[in-house]
């Protein structure tokens, strides 16, 4: 067994593309010795600014020599019989395929012999496929070649049991070499195998392993800031795209003049990372004048003269983005609004401007459901968007809502007001909070459920993996706002009042949307740890208050866990299995009362009392929105459920007995579906 090393050195990949290509390298090479027959124990791969590397482990010398026998036709079959045999099988003739007996009579039988190849001559074949189909979302072509890459390919190193595997690609020759930091350790370098190469690399100030670049940075940015007593604003996204900008990553400590501390913080820390990918430090609550960056090389001066230079684009930047601040608070926010018909939302929805009529009357409308005051509502929803066509937002559309928040603050608004312009857009993804204040609340599931109607009003929904309008993480959004603060919403009727009027199947339109709730919903609590199939269970019933369902799935759930609750379901889908097949087969359904006169058994007797019992105290139960007490009624079935089956034949002789009986077992169907529909639940 040997190893192979694989290496693709360019200019500058860009950091965003990095993770994806270690991962599609080491996707490719494995696929394609797979399909050569070569098997190996495993596969790593790495990305730094510069290069894509693989090392494929315990790599065999040779593929294994392969023997297949296929059977083909009789002999004295029809010729065109044999034909398809020899085509299939790549014979020449029958006198290369062998003559068998079995107990039918004789048959031909091709005998193929595929035998194995050197693994180097397979990777000098695979390589150039992946340098040529490689899948970057960007690629390019330089100087006359026509071999296209991320950026300019320089070389390719590529090693078999240390010996160089022989190819060319796009005018560029495998080889043994390598270079290292571009700046420190420029010069072109030979390896060995993959430990000679990663030592040799970072020796050549190169740290392959982007999770130890990023290490390194996270390490000496909190070290560079904890010096001076302060603390590093921790950002993932941001270490990962220093990581994937540094290939030996040295984190300085520089200074900003506090006057621009008069700026909000969302607006500095926006800056200095949007345009020098710097991180933002702070002294207790507040952010200090302070900003960690990353340089690509260890100075000769320490790093004096990289800070510096950094300072005065930081200065300039700030000086820009403080620029904007003030000039956004010289115009009020309702003035802004009526710019916001220039700002166009969807061809077939409108404006932002016709968005906003609708949400802040909307929001006016939920108001009560949420406990919101509803003229801080309505004027919320009107300034929601007003910050779209502020300088801040323009420069930079991340922090639409946080401005917003700021020039209402400025400008007298109420803070509820100010703080659901800010909090309307939330919850961004499931990591993050959802609004808690209720004219936040108000607010954000007007926006959210604006967006979600209209959409499904022109019929754009998501298909497939694509969403382009971020229809799921808007129901998702509503889902988590809805339950995780307690609110009861009616959801098909406000979805059908928020419809047009002369919208057509406007019922239809309604019922799939609240369908595409029920998915999402099922996506949030399977990852919550509960049951998908229990909230088909109790979807299906037609509720649409999404936190009543929740707590029923949740009751549902406690059920069926116990003993009673499985064997309830069990006898419940038997009932379920016996009727369909019955009705089917009559043609008719069961759906009358069973005729007490009718009950001989004292099985089927105790079974008729024990549903009528429980059919009244469960309905009871989930009128008083107690569902635990439903479900516990419900357990009481079991017992009864259990000894009509095991002492009661359904098919009686007696046709009237037998669908007296039908009656009995279509009660314990519709009396379980007081709770949930059980023929949804799997198990």
């Amino acid at each position: 067994m040997s190893e192979l090393l694989l290496e693709f050195l360019s200019e500058e990949i860009p950091a965003r593309m990095q993770t994806r290509a270690q991962n599609d390298v080491a996707r490719l090479l494995g696929d394609k010795l797979k399909a050569a027959r070569l098997d190996f124990e495993g596969i790593k791969a790495f990305a730094t600014p510069r290069r894509v590397t693989a090392v494929v482990e315990g790599l065999p010398k040779r593929s294994p020599d392969v023997r297949d026998e296929r059977k083909g036709p009789r002999v004295g079959a029809p010729d065109k019989a044999i034909e398809g045999f020899l085509k299939s099988a790549g014979l020449n003739s029958l006198d290369e395929a062998e003559t068998r007996e079995d107990k039918k009579g004789s048959f031909y039988v091709a005998v193929i012999e595929k035998p194995g190849r050197d693994s180097a001559e397979v990777v000098a074949e695979i390589v150039p496929e992946i340098v040529k189909t490689f899948p970057w979302p960007k690629a390019m072509r330089w100087g006359a070649g026509k071999l296209r890459w991320v950026r300019p390919l320089h070389s390719i190193l590529c090693l078999f049991g240390g010996k160089v595997v022989d190819f060319e690609v796009g005018g560029i020759k495998s080889g043994k070499t390598t270079r290292g930091h571009r700046f420190m350790a420029p010069k072109e370098f030979a390896v060995k195998d993959f430990a000679d190469y990663e030592a040799k690399l970072r020796k050549a100030y190169v740290i392959l392993d982007g999770e130890e670049r990023a290490a390194r940075i996270l390490d000496a940015a909190r070290a560079r800031a904890g010096e001076h007593g302060f603390a590093l604003v921790e950002d993932e996204g941001l270490l990962a795209e220093n990581a994937g900008l540094n290939e030996w990553p040295v984190p300085l400590l520089g200074a900003f003049d506090e006057e621009f501390l008069s700026v909000p913080p969302e607006v500095l820390a926006t800056s200095m990372k949007a345009h020098q990918k710097c991180f933002s430090v702070s002294k207790g609550d507040d952010l200090a004048n302070r900003f960690v960056l990353v340089a690509n090389l260890e100075a000769e001066d320490g790093g004096t003269s990289i800070t510096q230079g950094n300072e005065r684009v930081i200065a300039a930047r700030l000086s820009d983005a403080k620029f904007f601040f003030d000039q956004d608070l010289k115009v009020s926010l309702e003035t802004r609004v009526p710019q916001l018909k220039d700002v166009k939302f969807h061809e077939k929805l409108g404006t932002q401007y016709e968005r906003v009529q609708r949400i802040f009357m909307l929001a006016r409308d939920l108001a009560p459901l949420v406990g919101a005051d509803a003229e801080d509502a309505e004027r919320a929803g009107i300034l929601a968007k007003a910050d779209l066509v502020s300088d801040m937002v323009g420069e930079f559309p991340e922090l639409q809502g946080i401005m917003g928040r700021y020039y209402a603050l400025d400008q007298g608004e109420r803070p509820a007001v100010a703080n659901a312009i800010a909090a309307h857009y939330k919850p961004v993804g499931p990591l993050d909070e959802v609004p808690s204040e209720p004219v936040s609340i108000a607010v954000a599931l007007a926006d959210k459920l604006d967006t979600l109607v209209g959409f499904w009003a022109i019929d754009e929904k998501p298909t497939g993996s694509k969403d382009p309008y971020a229809l799921r993480r808007a129901a998702l959004g509503v889902i988590r706002i809805v339950l995780e603060n307690g609110i009861r919403l009616p959801l098909l009727e406000q979805v059908q009042t928020q419809l047009p009027a002369n919208s057509e199947s406007k019922a239809e339109t309604a019922r799939s949307l609240l369908d595409f709730f029920a998915d999402r919903l099922k996506v949030y609590l399977r990852d919550q740890g509960a049951r998908h199939d229990l909230v088909d269970a109790v979807f299906a019933l037609g509720g649409d208050d999404l936190l009543m369902i929740v707590a029923r799935v949740d009751a549902l759930g406690r059920l069926l866990d116990t003993d009673d609750g499985a064997n309830l379901l069990a006898g419940t889908k038997r009932a379920a299995n016996i009727l369909r097949i019955e009705e089917k087969k009559d043609k008719r359904t069961y759906d009358e009362a069973p005729d007490p006169k009718l009950l001989e058994a004292p099985e089927e007797k105790a079974l008729a009392k024990a549903v009528d019992a429980v059919e009244k105290s469960a309905a009871k139960a989930i009128e008083d929105e107690d569902f635990g007490a439903a479900m516990t009624a419900m357990a009481k079935l079991r017992a009864p459920v259990d000894a009509f089956f095991d002492a009661v034949t359904v098919n009686a002789d007696d046709s009237n007995v037998r669908d007296n009986r039908l009656r009995l077992l279509n009660r314990i169907r519709s009396t379980t579906k007081t709770v949930a529909d059980f023929s949804k639940i799997t198990g």
